[in-house]
C-alpha cells in the first residue's frame, strides 16, 4: 500500500521516501515529516495534541498560528498566508476547515478541464475538510506513484451552502517546513535568456516568484526547490515543487516568527477571483512534489522519469523524433515554393527527416504586422497551396511540418474585420497591441470553435506530420466581453481552460502528428503544455554557448526529450557569436535535434560534416532523449559546460563537454563523470581506450585542452567485459 491511515495519521510512501501528516485533535491536518522512507514516527512533539478530543479542543485553547498545517486558510487563528482565501456573500472572510472524512482510491485523479499526470499504478488520498457554518468543503488530493517518488497535490473547493462565495486565492499545495535554514532555487530570465537559476538563503518574510502575464512566461518558471545549505548537484536534501499549469502562477516561501518555512504554489491570486455558486466546485492545477537525498541532480532525474512516464503521452512520448530543418532563419518571410523545395532537397541529401515551413505561408503575411487568424494559403508564395508544397516535400522522402499561432489575431486581418469583438479588450478603450497583434478571447466558445476548425483545416490541407504551435505575446488590458462584471477576474484561468480544450481536441484529432509548443521561444515552457505536446522550443536564442546555459538550467526540471534545440547559422542571429559547427551540433543534441539555417549557403565540407552528425543523432537519439541525465559542469559559474546521459542498465553513456574561452598554457582537465557502474569497464569509441567506471567517476576522464574558443568534445562509452 502506498497510502496508510492509522491512529489519526496518514503515511504516504513512495519507493524511497515518506510523507506523513496527522489529524490534530481529529480536526486539523498537521504536517509531521517528508524525507527518507521511515516505518513510522513514534514520538513527535506535535503528536501530543492528539490527546484532545473534538469537544475539548477550542481555538481559544490552541491557536493554529504555530502549527505546520497541510491546508492553512485565511480567516481563522492562523495569521500566516494561507492556501485558500474566500470572500463570503456577506462580505466576511471567516473560514475554519476541519476534518470531515477521507477515502483512498486506486489510480490517479482526472481534473475537469485541466491536464494531470496519468497512471493506474497509483493511489490517491482524498481528505475532505468542511466549514460547518458556510457549507464550504475542501478536498485535499494526494496522488502517490510508488515507483516514481512523486506526490501530486491539488485542491478542490465545493460550495454546499446556500449563498455564493468568491474564491480570492486557491493554491494547489502548501507544505510547512519546521526549519527554514535552507536555500531557495528559482528560475528567472527574459526572452532569449530563459530560466536562469538563482539560489539564495531563506530570510524572514515572503520570497516568491510569480507571473501576472497570463502565461508561465519567459520571466520565470512554475518551479522552485528548497534545499539544505550543503546541497550540491550530487548530494544533500532537495525538495522540488512543479506546477502543471500554463497560466499566471505563484510560488513562494514565507518564513515566520518561529523560523518555519511555509511553501505554497498555485494559481496567482493577483487579478484572480472565481465566483462559486451553491452546488459549484473549483479545482486547482496539480503540483508535483519531489524529495531527493542525492542532491539537485537526483531531484532532476526523478522529475525526468516522471515526465517521460506520466506527463507526455502519444506515439512520440517515448519514441524517436525526426531530425528537422526549420526555414525561419534561412528565409524569414522572404520565400517562395522554389526556394523551399531547393532547401528541402538539400535537407534530404544530408539525412534530415522533416521540413518545417515557419511563419509567412498564410493570408498576405510578408511581415509580422498582418494576417494572424486568416489561416488560408498565400497563393502568391505558394501557387499550388499547402497541399502542393506538402506533396512535393513528401515525394522527396521528407515529412512536412507547419508553423501556426492560433491564439492571436492581427488587426489587419479578415478575421478581425469580421469579428472585432473576438479579441481580449475592455469596452471602448484603445486596444493595446504588441507585435501588431491582439489576443483572441478563448473564454468564448465561438472563438474556440473557429480555432479548432481553422487549424484542423490547415493541418488537413498540409497533410502535416508536425505542428509548431507558437504564442508570441502576453495578455494586457484584461477584459472578456461575455463575462459579467463580478466574474472578470476569472478571465486568466478561463483563458487557460479554453486553451487546454482547444489543444486537447486538436491533438486527439491528429494523434499521428508531432506537436511542438512554442511561445516566442521558451515563454510557455511548462508541464501543462507538455501533457499535450511532448516537446517545447527551448528558446529563440540558438547561440551554442547561450544554449549551454539555457539547456543546463532547463534540465533542472525538464528532460532532453522536452527541449527543442537546433543548429543555427553563424554569426548567430541573436548574439553575433561564431561557434564551430561541431559545438553547435553537440549542444543541440541536449534536446530534440534540428537545424535553423540555410543549408544552401554551406560549403561541401560543412554538408559532409552535417551528414556525419545526422548519422550520429539517428544512432544515439533514444539514449540522448531518454537516458538518465547528469550535469557535470555549471556554465553559469565557470568557463565550461558539461553533461552526460547514461542508459538504465549503465552499459552506455554519452558525455558532452564545451569550453567557452580558450586560455594558453592550461594543464589537462580531468572531468568527473557520474551515473556509471563502478564495477564495469567502458570503451571510449573515439580513442579505443578502456577505463574503469570507478576511475571515470572518481578520478575523471582526461579532456582535450582547449585550443580555440567554444571547443567541444563528445565521448561515447560502452561497457565491455
Amino acid at each position: 500500500m502506498s497510502i496508510c491511515f492509522e491512529n489519526n495519521r496518514f503515511h504516504l510512501k513512495t519507493r524511497r521516501y515518506s510523507y506523513i501528516f496527522e489529524l490534530t485533535a481529529g480536526r486539523y491536518p498537521v504536517h509531521l515529516y517528508w524525507g527518507r522512507k521511515v516505518r513510522d514516527i513514534n514520538d513527535h512533539p506535535l503528536s501530543r495534541l492528539t490527546r484532545y478530543d473534538d469537544k475539548s479542543f477550542t481555538l481559544n485553547e490552541q491557536t493554529l498560528d504555530h502549527l505546520p498545517l497541510e491546508c492553512p486558510v485565511f480567516g481563522g487563528s492562523d495569521l500566516r498566508p494561507g492556501m485558500l482565501h474566500l470572500l463570503h456573500a456577506d462580505g466576511t472572510h471567516a473560514l475554519d476547515l476541519v476534518y470531515k472524512t477521507h477515502e483512498i482510491l486506486d489510480g490517479s485523479k482526472v481534473i475537469q478541464g485541466l491536464p494531470s499526470a496519468r497512471g493506474d499504478d497509483a493511489q490517491t488520498l482524498v481528505v475532505t475538510l468542511e466549514d460547518r457554518v458556510s457549507g464550504i468543503k475542501a478536498d485535499l488530493f494526494y496522488t502517490v506513484w510508488q515507483d516514481l517518488d512523486v506526490i501530486a497535490r491539488h485542491l478542490r473547493i465545493r460550495n454546499e451552502g446556500t449563498a455564493h462565495a468568491m474564491i480570492e486565492e486557491a493554491m494547489s499545495a502548501s507544505v510547512d517546513f519546521e526549519n527554514a535554514d535552507m536555500d531557495l532555487l528559482t528560475l528567472s530570465g527574459s526572452w532569449a535568456r530563459e530560466r536562469e537559476p538563482f539560489r539564495r538563503s531563506l530570510v524572514p518574510g515572503i520570497q516568491a516568484v510569480s507571473t501576472e502575464r497570463g502565461a508561465s512566461s519567459h520571466q520565470t518558471s512554475p518551479f522552485i526547490a528548497l534545499m539544505s545549505k550543503n546541497a550540491t548537484e550530487r548530494s544533500g536534501d532537495v525538495y522540488g515543487f512543479a506546477l502543471c499549469y500554463s497560466g499566471s502562477f505563484y510560488a513562494g516561501v514565507n518564513v515566520d516568527q518561529f523560523g518555519m518555512a511555509r511553501t505554497m504554489m498555485g494559481i496567482n491570486p493577483y487579478n484572480f477571483a472565481w465566483k462559486l455558486q451553491p452546488g459549484d466546485a473549483f479545482e486547482t492545477p496539480e503540483c508535483y512534489l519531489v524529495y531527493s537525498d542525492t542532491g539537485i541532480g537526483g531531484m532532476s532525474r526523478i522529475y525526468h522519469r516522471f515526465i517521460h512516464e506520466r506527463i507526455t503521452s502519444g506515439r512520440f512520448a517515448s519514441g524517436p523524433r525526426p531530425i528537422l530543418i526549420n526555414n525561419w532563419e534561412a528565409t524569414y518571410f522572404n520565400f517562395n515554393e522554389d526556394k523551399l523545395l531547393e532547401l528541402a532537397r538539400c535537407a534530404k541529401d544530408v539525412g534530415i527527416d522533416l521540413f518545417v515551413l515557419d511563419d509567412g505561408w498564410f493570408g498576405h503575411r510578408d511581415s509580422d504586422n498582418s494576417s494572424l487568424g486568416d489561416w488560408t494559403d498565400d497563393l502568391n508564395k505558394l501557387p499550388g497551396g499547402l497541399r502542393h508544397l506538402s506533396d512535393s516535400i513528401h515525394e522527396l522522402g521528407l515529412k512536412f511540418g507547419l508553423w501556426v499561432e492560433p491564439e492571436m489575431i492581427s488587426p489587419d486581418s479578415d478575421l478581425y474585420r469580421a469579428h472585432p469583438d473576438w479579441c481580449i479588450h475592455v469596452g471602448s478603450r484603445q486596444r493595446l497591441e504588441s507585435r501588431q497583434q491582439l489576443v483572441l478571447d478563448l473564454t468564448r466558445s465561438d472563438v474556440r470553435e473557429y480555432i479548432v476548425s481553422a487549424i484542423s483545416s490547415a493541418i488537413n490541407r498540409a497533410n502535416a506530420d508536425y505542428i509548431k504551435w507558437d504564442m508570441n505575446r502576453n495578455i494586457s488590458m484584461w477584459g472578456a466581453s461575455q463575462l459579467p462584471a463580478d466574474q472578470q477576474q476569472e478571465l486568466g484561468h478561463r483563458y487557460i481552460l479554453g486553451l487546454y480544450e482547444i489543444v486537447d481536441r486538436i491533438t486527439k484529432a491528429f494523434p499521428a502528428i508531432l506537436f511542438e509548443s512554442c511561445s516566442g521561444g521558451g515563454g510557455r515552457f511548462d508541464l501543462g503544455m507538455l501533457t499535450f505536446m511532448p516537446q517545447t522550443w527551448c528558446s529563440d536564442d540558438t547561440d551554442a554557448w547561450m544554449r549551454c546555459r539555457i539547456e543546463s538550467s532547463t534540465s533542472l526540471l525538464f528532460p532532453p526529450s522536452a527541449m527543442g534545440a537546433h543548429v543555427s547559422a553563424v554569426p548567430n542571429h541573436q548574439t553575433g557569436r561564431n561557434t564551430p559547427l561541431q559545438t553547435r551540433a553537440a549542444v543541440a543534441m541536449c534536446g530534440t535535434f534540428g537545424y535553423e539555417l540555410d543549408l544552401l549557403k554551406l560549403t561541401p565540407e560543412e554538408l559532409d560534416e552535417i551528414r556525419t552528425i545526422n548519422t550520429r543523432v539517428h544512432a544515439w537519439q533514444m539514449l540522448l532523449y531518454y537516458g538518465n541525465f547528469y550535469r557535470l559542469c555549471d556554465p553559469y559559474n565557470s568557463n565550461e559546460a558539461g553533461w552526460m546521459v547514461v542508459s538504465d542498465d549503465r552499459s552506455e553513456a554519452i558525455v558532452t563537454h564545451v569550453y567557452a574561452m580558450a586560455y594558453p598554457n592550461q594543464k589537462q582537465r580531468m572531468l568527473l563523470l557520474d551515473g556509471l557502474d563502478p564495477d564495469l569497464h567502458y570503451l571510449d569509441d573515439a580513442t579505443g581506450r578502456i577505463y574503469g567506471g570507478d576511475e571515470l567517476m572518481y578520478h575523471g576522464y582526461p579532456l582535450k585542452t582547449a585550443w580555440n574558443d567554444y571547443m567541444s568534445q563528445q565521448i561515447h562509452l560502452t561497457a565491455v567485459k
